[in-house]
């Protein structure tokens, strides 16, 4: 997971950079429902690949 988590800052700074100060101007709940779909996808895709 951190391989995958690490490529984005590592190949592409600058928009790393821009969509984490975006990030943080995000309401607590925008923040909550982005994490709940992350988290979704993750186990679909364990779910399709078991």
């Amino acid at each position: 997971m951190l391989v995958l988590e690490g490529l984005m800052p590592m190949l592409m700074p600058r928009l790393w950079r821009r969509l984490f100060e975006q990030m943080l101007k995000l309401e607590d709940g925008q923040i909550r429902f982005f994490g709940m779909l992350m988290v979704l996808m993750g186990l679909s895709f364990i779910w399709l690949l078991a």
